[in-house]
């Protein structure tokens, strides 16, 4: 059997996963979420819309990102839901829980410690050149 070197191998083929832009910004919709909610209780598009203004669109996380986060914090009773018909429609405003408080907690610390270590870096990181 003929040996392969690295060099044989296409380079986006030599690492078993490549960076995606999606694991960057993982836990942020969560976090986000759980923080305008700290403050008011409010429903899912309201949410989405928020998020989007305060960041000045830096992050616009649509419904299909948002919607099964908020289910699943539901399930995991970091939330609560009361229910009201606006126009004719039904609509879900979410409130932060004990549960909820905790969760954000957690995650405000895991993001100190992200942002420390990155700022350890300073504004302008060199690249090797080797």
């Amino acid at each position: 059997m003929p040996r392969t070197s690295m060099l044989d191998i296409p380079y986006s083929s030599r690492y078993q996963a490549e960076m995606k832009k999606e694991l960057f910004i993982d836990g942020v919709p969560e976090l986000l979420l759980l923080r305008l909610l700290a403050q008011n209780e409010m429903y899912g598009y309201e949410l989405v819309a928020k998020i989007h203004s305060i960041s000045d669109g830096a992050f616009s996380f649509g419904e299909g990102c948002i919607y099964p986060i908020l289910h699943r914090l539901v399930g995991d009773r970091c939330l609560s839901i009361r229910k009201e018909t606006v126009s004719g429609r039904p609509r879900r405003y979410y409130r932060l829980t004990a549960k909820g408080n905790k969760r954000l907690s957690q995650l405000e610390d895991s993001w100190s410690k992200v942002s420390a270590g990155i700022s350890k870096f300073g504004k302008d990181i060199i690249h090797a050149t080797a």
